[in-house]
């Protein structure tokens, strides 16, 4: 019968299949291979399947245990979930409010709601860290922070929770001086134009985004590694890219910086993107958090 399933079953089911044997299932579970194998053995009869084919060198999830991985993840994530708040209830304030926050959200709105946090518990310590890219969900799954900051629909993991809270619009910009600057007054830019200078992009400090790419549009490119760095870069005129609108609105105010007069990137040169507030489904928000989270959002508004 199905009601004899446990969730202990589920586990070692989840946990074989990741980590590609029996052998290593019970070396991450700490268990003998026996108890393991005794384990999914058990489930296979409660299910009334099989779930590995063991024909082979390794075991192998059959098509009906590729089937039903997805939802035995899925149940394991839920009873996560539960015991986090229930433990959120019983263990009250936090001791440290740690946050990972993208660069490419304005820093101000963060201290300005930390502010209020911490106005309001006074006792508890903070901690920020701001990174590009994949770095705010990584902190996330690392355990490094308790929330995140995540701009764009490009990092997304099943583990994490996301809240949209505001948008961030990122402007194509280059210097003054530049000979894109001089260029586009006597017409539009064309993307073969952009690919003859120099693209400044900020590199991922994760694995997240390995083998992927964004928005880059020339061959030629210079990758730094944080979001001040790439701005010091186009304002000396070593080439051209995209920030966000609250860090070059100055810049393109007192003509320093020209936005890019071209179609391949986003009307008016300008793209705007989602900015969310995430946090781990196994740990949910507790007070210290939730008056951030609170803050927060009345400051994006």
């Amino acid at each position: 019968m199905l009601d004899a399933l446990t969730l202990d079953q589920l586990r070692t089911f989840v946990t074989v299949s990741e980590s590609g044997s029996f052998r290593s299932g019970a070396t991450r579970l700490s268990r003998v291979q026996s108890a393991v194998s005794h384990a999914i053995a058990n489930l296979e009869v409660e299910l009334g399947l099989a779930l590995f084919d063991r024909t082979g060198h390794r075991p192998v999830l059959t098509p009906e245990g590729q089937a039903l991985l997805a939802n035995a993840r899925d149940i394991l994530l839920r009873v996560d979930a539960l015991r986090a708040q229930a433990r959120g209830l019983v263990e009250g304030v936090e001791l440290e409010l740690s946050l990972t926050v993208d660069t490419l959200f304005p820093i101000s709105v963060v201290g300005a709601a930390l502010k209020e946090a911490q106005a309001a518990y006074p006792t508890v310590s903070m901690r920020l860290a701001v990174e590009p890219l994949g770095g705010p969900i990584t902190s996330l799954i690392e355990k490094r922070s308790s929330l995140a900051i995540v701009v764009g629909e490009d990092f997304r993991d099943r583990r994490i929770v996301l809240e949209a809270i505001s948008s961030v619009e990122q402007v194509a910009v280059v210097s003054s001086e530049h000979p894109l600057a001089f260029h586009q007054s006597n017409k539009t830019i064309s993307l073969q134009d952009m690919a003859d200078h120099l693209q400044i992009m900020l590199s991922d400090p994760t694995p997240f985004t390995e083998g992927r790419t964004f928005g880059v549009l020339s061959p030629k490119t210079c990758k730094v590694t944080n979001q001040d760095a790439k701005l010091a870069m186009i304002l000396a005129g070593l080439g051209w890219g995209r920030l966000p609108f609250w860090q070059v609105e100055r810049d393109l105010r007192e003509g320093r910086l020209v936005r890019l007069l071209t179609k391949a990137l986003g009307r008016n040169s300008q793209v705007t993107s989602e900015a969310y507030l995430a946090h781990r489904v196994d740990e949910p928000l507790g007070p210290v958090a939730l008056a951030f989270r609170q803050a927060l959002k009345r400051h994006v508004g």
